[in-house]
């Protein structure tokens, strides 16, 4: 049985993931707690296999908590739930050891699957690479220009440069540690904003403009 501890300071968020959760009978859901100072004072009580954490919250936040986690040396799981898809948010994030990031728009079968991949250890704490930037000179300007024209994010660019390389879907999710509801979504996205219907028109057109 997977103890979790939920931190989240929306209340009707929290109690959506938690009836989530619930549903599952292998997660108990011991503790929700809507900021970072009561999340700290339950992790000192309770011993926990695993923290669900919102990344804002009043007072003490996510980072807060991970930090005070790694200082303590808790042998606790750790996943963010956030609203940004930020890459600098997801840098911090990294070097203090949180074991996986989900985005608050993610699917629940998302969040799902990732707990049950974290607590079998299989996201790794050190994934720098997945934020590498792009190279100098022509090739960076070639991937602005192509990033600003659709829009896209920097993790959308990101998976499209593997899709270009002929990876699948669970590569890529295996490459940058995501989930493959997580590459996916991302997968669908670049359908629709590159408005085209199949693997073989988006290679195309981002070989065509030079990605």
């Amino acid at each position: 049985m997977t103890k979790i501890l939920l931190a989240d300071d929306h209340k009707l968020f929290a109690a959506g993931i938690e009836r989530l959760l619930s549903n599952e009978p292998d997660f108990s859901v011991e503790k929700v707690v809507h900021n970072g100072k009561e999340a700290l004072a339950a992790l000192e009580e309770v011993k926990m296999d695993l923290v669900i954490t919102d990344m804002n919250m009043p007072g003490l936040n996510g980072l807060d908590i991970l930090q005070y986690i790694k200082k303590k040396r808790w042998k606790v799981k750790t996943i963010v739930l956030s609203m940004y898809d930020d890459e600098e948010i997801f840098k911090k994030c990294i070097k203090q050891g949180v074991n996986a990031y989900v985005l608050k728009n993610a699917d629940p079968e998302e969040l799902i699957y990732t707990i049950r991949e974290v607590m079998e250890d299989r996201y790794l704490a050190n994934f720098d690479h997945v934020l590498n930037q792009a190279e100098e000179g022509d090739e960076f300007e070639q991937y602005d220009h192509f990033k600003a024209t659709f829009k896209l994010s920097k993790r959308e660019m990101e998976i499209l440069r593997w899709i270009v390389k002929g990876k699948t879907n669970k590569e890529i999710a295996e490459q940058l540690y995501l989930s493959i509801f997580t590459v996916e979504t991302h997968r669908k996205h670049l359908h629709q904003k590159l408005n085209v219907s199949s693997v073989t028109e988006l290679v195309k057109k981002a070989l065509d403009m030079g990605l």
